[in-house]
C-alpha cells in the first residue's frame, strides 16, 4: 500500500520538477521577452505558478520522507492501525460499516477508505475489538462499537485477502 502512494507521489515529483525547470524557465523568458514586466499578465502568471510548484514539490518531498519512516514492525499487531480493516456497528443508525485506515494520499471515503488524520481515522486509532467510541464528526457525534479489526499484519497472513475496503454497509 505504502509502495503505491510512494510511486504516485514521486511521479508528481518528476512532473512538477521537470515543470520547474524546463516548462516555467521557459514561459518566463518568453514573458520577459514581452516588455514591461509592471503589467505583463503572462510574467505575474508564470510567477505564481513557479511558487505554486516550488511549494507543492517541498510538501511532496517532506511527505515522500514521512512516509520511509513508516516502519511496519512499529504497526501494532493487536489494536487498529494504519492499514487495519475494521467492522464497527453504528450504534445511532443500527448498521455494520466497514473502514479500512489509510493514509490522507489514499482516502477514498464512498469506498471506505478513511484517512488516519481524519476525525473518524483519529478515533479509531488503537482502538480494539469490544470498544465502543464516539466521534464528533463535521456532520455530528457518531457512536461505533468495534466489532472486528484486521491489522495489516494479519492482512499479510491471510492468503487472498483483497487490499482494499468494502465499501460501507
Amino acid at each position: 500500500m505504502a509502495v503505491k502512494i510512494r510511486e504516485k507521489l514521486e511521479r508528481e515529483v518528476q512532473q512538477l520538477e521537470h515543470e520547474l525547470n524546463f516548462e516555467l524557465p521557459a514561459e518566463l523568458k518568453r514573458a520577459v521577452a514581452l516588455g514591461d514586466l509592471s503589467e505583463n499578465a503572462e510574467y505575474h502568471m508564470a510567477k505564481q505558478r513557479q511558487e505554486y510548484v516550488a511549494a507543492r514539490l517541498a510538501q511532496l518531498k517532506k511527505r515522500l520522507a514521512e512516509l520511509s519512516l513508516i516502519n511496519l514492525n512499529n504497526i501494532p499487531r493487536d489494536r487498529a492501525a494504519y492499514g487495519s480493516v475494521l467492522k464497527l456497528r453504528d450504534l445511532d443508525k443500527d448498521e455494520v460499516v466497514e473502514y479500512r485506515l489509510v493514509s490522507s494520499e489514499e482516502a477514498d471515503v464512498p469506498r471506505g477508505l478513511i484517512s488516519t488524520s481524519s476525525p473518524i481515522g483519529r478515533g479509531l486509532m488503537g482502538k480494539q475489538v469490544g470498544d465502543s467510541v464516539r466521534i464528533q464528526t463535521p456532520n455530528g457525534a457518531r457512536e461505533f462499537e468495534v466489532q472486528s479489526v484486521q491489522t495489516l499484519h494479519d492482512q499479510d497472513e491471510a492468503p487472498g485477502e483483497e487490499s482494499e475496503a468494502a465499501p460501507p454497509a
